[in-house]
């Protein structure tokens, strides 16, 4: 009935007459993807040695949802698996898409002093000198892995998680391997709840093409020679929000030791009031003789001459990997206690199963936007005092006193009354109402950003309901602005300069010079 519709709509168009015909020609594209049952408690995927069960053999929780009467079951939890080795042939039937596949190598320029492509990074460089074997085929293609959940529904009153993993391919030039029609959704793993730590149940299928690809490749039609070549790929990092990073890395981005950089050299306080862990010595990672490391009163009141802790990988990696424990995955299994050798470890990554993975100089990027989204937020919440919102409260007034720096802004004791000092980085009565007026009247471009003054309600002097790209906006483009006058100078000018480092980091050209 619908391609009859189509038919009639588009007399002139070359549409499949009938649906077979339609199915026979998207077989023929490779868009088929292939249906795997998973445990509903996120134990095991039914299929290879466990294709024939009709329960979990952890859980016992069966494979099909009870009875509903009809005549054929139906599975509790589906995963689909989108097969790359046709999505990456596909990339070298046309000649043209084959030419920018090799750009990275034959058009590329190299640069030292910038970035404009993951090929002037050193984890890709590293890479190339270990594997000279991969570097030397340009149409070998490299990965980049992303994911994260959303609420397919939009809908907050129902809460439903579905994650789909992204493919990237880096062999691209900067200009084509971002956009969207080019990334390839490898897997779409199902809600209702996110799969958390038990995610590498569903990365299994992935990864047992990413083995292949590595060690065998694939044969693969080149448009451009008109030959056929043996097709390799490579993940060399993934991209994702910090909480998301625990899940695929399986280092817990939770509790005293949450830093993956510092690793046991994490350095934490525990807050009393605000009951929660604080990271601080972060002038460490300063450059020696930096004139921070000898300003006390800017920071703890004491001077810091650390030096930057090790970072640990390769080898040493995997030796921390080995005083873990037996994991056992899924949501009915007992929360298992870890032991002080095990530090922040909660299982060992399913990426490690690639040969090259423990080699890799990188091996998770966070995902800059979340970064902003979350320090905006902080931001303005602090900046308008939003109840709730605001990192500037009673308790973290409390447990600077316990720390015993920033006397100012110690709460004052008068009889039996507590103040608690005006802050001066807070804007108050009128000036929130000029804050909130000025971004209200802020006008775009088409196409660079939403319009932020729907989620400015001047009246009540209060911001809400702002995406994760609008926190982008304001914070590179809109905040150093909008607290110039309303602000003391040293205040706007570290506001400024963290607007201006956020700009300089998410340019089409990183000045490696400035990196540091």
């Amino acid at each position: 009935m619908l391609i009859s519709l189509l038919r009639s709509a588009f007399p002139d168009a070359k549409l499949p007459s009938s649906y077979e015909e339609a199915r026979s020609l998207e077989r023929g594209l490779g868009f088929k993807y292939h249906k795997i049952h998973a445990c509903p408690n996120d134990c095991i995927l039914f299929w290879k040695e466990n294709a024939n069960l009709n329960e979990c053999p952890i859980c016992k929780a069966s494979q099909w949802m009870p009875n509903t009467h009809r005549s054929k079951v139906i599975p509790q939890k589906v995963l689909r698996h989108f097969l790359l080795k046709p999505r990456l042939q596909r990339f070298f039937v046309t000649s043209k898409i084959t030419g920018d596949m090799r750009w990275h190598k034959e058009q590329w320029v190299p640069d030292e002093t910038s970035m404009r492509h993951p090929a002037d990074s050193e984890s890709w460089k590293t890479f190339d000198e270990a594997h000279c074997w991969f570097a030397r085929d340009a149409c070998n293609v490299r990965l980049g892995l992303a994911s994260d959940g959303f609420n397919p529904f939009n809908n907050l009153a129902k809460p439903y998680s579905i994650w789909p993993v992204i493919l990237v391919s880096y062999n691209l030039p900067p200009w084509l391997c971002m956009k969207d029609q080019l990334f390839m959704t490898s897997l779409i793993i199902p809600g209702p709840k996110a799969p958390g730590n038990d995610i590498d149940v569903y990365l299994q299928p992935l990864i047992d093409e990413l083995l292949e690809l590595w060690e065998h490749g694939v044969p693969t039609y080149d448009a451009s020679t008109k030959e056929m070549f043996m097709l390799h790929a490579a993940l060399l990092w993934t991209i994702n929000d910090f909480s998301a990073y625990g899940n695929l890395s399986g280092w817990s981005t939770k509790g005293k030791l949450a830093c993956p950089s510092c690793n046991s050299s994490t350095n934490s306080n525990w807050l009393k009031y605000g009951r929660k862990q604080c990271y601080m010595g972060h002038r460490c990672l300063l450059l020696a003789g930096h004139i921070w490391q000898t300003r006390k009163g800017l920071f703890n009141g004491r001077e810091d001459h650390h030096m930057p802790p090790n970072l640990v990988e390769g080898a040493d990696l995997l030796t921390q990997l080995q005083m873990l424990g037996d994991v056992q995955f899924g949501k009915s299994c007992r929360k298992r206690k870890r032991t002080a050798e095990e530090l922040n470890w909660t299982k060992k990554s399913i990426f490690f199963k690639l040969p090259y993975w423990s080699m890799l100089q990188l091996q998770h990027n966070l995902d800059v936007m979340h970064i902003e989204k979350n320090i905006s937020e902080s931001i303005l919440g602090t900046l308008m005092d939003t109840p709730g919102k605001t990192k500037d409260n009673i308790n973290s007034r409390r447990d600077l006193e316990i720390l015993g720096f920033r006397k100012e802004s110690h709460l004052k004791r008068e009889g039996g009354r507590v103040t608690m000092p005006h802050a001066l980085y807070t804007l108050h009565g009128n000036e929130r109402n000029k804050f909130c007026e000025w971004l209200a009247e802020v006008k775009f471009p088409d196409g660079f950003a939403a319009n932020i003054m729907h989620c400015v309600f001047v009246r009540h002097c209060i911001i809400f309901g702002l995406k994760s790209h609008d926190h982008h906006v304001f914070l590179q483009r809109l905040l150093p602005i909008a607290v110039g006058g309303l602000l003391r100078s040293d205040i706007a000018l570290a506001l400024t300069e963290l607007s201006s480092f956020f700009k300089e980091l998410c340019a089409r050209t990183l000045d490696v010079t400035r990196l540091s």
